[in-house]
């Protein structure tokens, strides 16, 4: 039998400090790291199994932007369980237990990492969209001369660093995570890493963050990269030129709104002249993160499209409800509903029987309201049905550039 409750930062520090070490995501003597963790701002919960915590869920809130509009936002950082609790179903009930107290404190939408696709399907995450990760020479990008020196950016400057990434330029789908511990505990993780930037008025305005395998060769891996305009983005751009006497490699997650194949030099070339080697030009996709609709007349509220209006009956089957306790204080949003999609959108709970239905998971739903895919591709590959005049209806009416959080969670 398992306890599912808040965790103790006294009482349970040690516990939770073992699982983390056991499972090898915390390392002898980073200890400190882990204490920074308890002194977050975020929820913090265990399953207790025999008197001891075996299992651990932490949250961290923050936005989410939505067009034009920031809504409330929450991701799961971390889930770990013991060896000794495997296959229980502890970890699938505890972060149940964290996202129902996030969705009764007023977050609309949810959103985490994933090891692999389809544990958390079962939580009612949807997929998001395919991140672009770059790995080239640095002497390959089309940037200028840099006109003046960085400056040198240490784990010492955690909240300037904060106050940067939070203040970068936005687009559709951008997370934000408040919490200044967040960037903190982003800089001390990695035993190599380092940042360089600019101040502008004594403020970091715009900089770029590494953490490096090697520091005499690279690969130099760009954790994140702030900058709120293209004369910034050009010389964040230009600091990464200047390394390339001596740094071979450099990665990096595409920014949003951004092809980078435009900024490099003959990128076919240096793929096949590097192609096999240790310092390989090439790119990936991946998806490797998950959001899901906590809040769904809040959500269809705050959305708005150009397109022709399309109404529609919503036979909505969130499977979290089947994770929950009894006493959770939100069970998630199964139901019927009546949505309006358009210059303003609406919801309602009466069904409309003149009206085309749509039978989607909550998972496939919030693929659609992101933007991620159209309804059409929903229709062939994932939970989601509708008669194909409403899928066509779906596909004119939501027109969204995709997703892209630009913030590792």
């Amino acid at each position: 039998m398992s306890v599912l409750r808040p965790l103790d930062p006294e009482e349970d520090r040690e516990s939770v400090l073992r699982i983390w070490k056991e499972i090898g995501w915390l390392e002898e003597g980073k200890e400190e790291i882990f204490d920074l963790m308890l002194k977050s701002e975020g929820g913090n919960f265990v399953a207790e199994v025999d008197g001891s915590p075996e299992c651990n869920v932490l949250t961290s809130r923050g936005n989410i932007q939505y067009q034009d509009t920031e809504l409330p936002f929450s991701a799961v950082t971390s889930a770990v369980t013991s060896t000794i609790a495997r296959r229980q179903g502890l970890a699938a009930k505890l972060t149940a237990k964290a996202i129902a107290e996030d969705a009764s404190e007023g977050v609309y939408v949810s959103g985490l990492g994933i090891f692999d696709q389809g544990f958390y399907n079962k939580l009612g995450y949807g997929t998001g969209s395919y991140e672009n990760w770059v790995f080239f020479d640095p002497s390959s990008l089309k940037a200028e001369k840099l006109k003046r020196m960085p400056k040198r950016i240490t784990k010492d400057d955690w909240e300037a660093v904060h106050r940067s990434r939070l203040n970068r330029i936005k687009h559709h789908g951008v997370v934000d995570l408040t919490d200044t511990m967040e960037s903190r505990l982003a800089m001390v993780w990695p035993s190599k890493s380092f940042g360089l930037g600019f101040y502008d008025d004594g403020e970091l305005t715009h900089h770029v963050y590494f953490r490096a395998k090697s520091l005499s060769e690279g690969d130099y891996t760009v954790q994140w990269m702030t900058y709120r305009d293209r004369e910034q983005l050009m010389e964040l751009l230009s600091v990464l030129r200047s390394l390339s006497d001596q740094v071979h490699m450099i990665s990096l997650r595409e920014p949003p709104g951004i092809q980078f194949q435009d900024l490099l030099k003959r990128p076919f070339r240096h793929r096949r002249i590097t192609k096999s080697s240790k310092y390989e030009n090439k790119m990936m996709s991946h998806a490797y993160w998950q959001m899901r609709i906590l809040d769904l007349e809040s959500c269809i509220d705050r959305s708005s499209y150009l397109g022709k209006p399309v109404r529609f009956n919503l036979s909505l089957h969130d499977p979290i409800e089947d994770l929950l306790e009894k006493d959770a204080p939100w069970q998630g949003i199964t139901g019927d509903y009546t949505i309006t999609l358009g210059p303003e959108s609406s919801v309602s709970h009466v069904k409309r029987r003149k009206l085309p239905t749509l039978k989607a998971s909550v998972n496939a739903f919030t693929r659609l309201w992101l933007g991620v895919r159209p309804a059409t591709s929903l229709a062939m590959t994932d939970d989601f049905e509708a008669p194909p005049s409403l899928l066509k209806d779906l596909d004119e009416t939501i027109r969204l550039p995709k997703p892209y959080p630009d913030w590792d969670f």
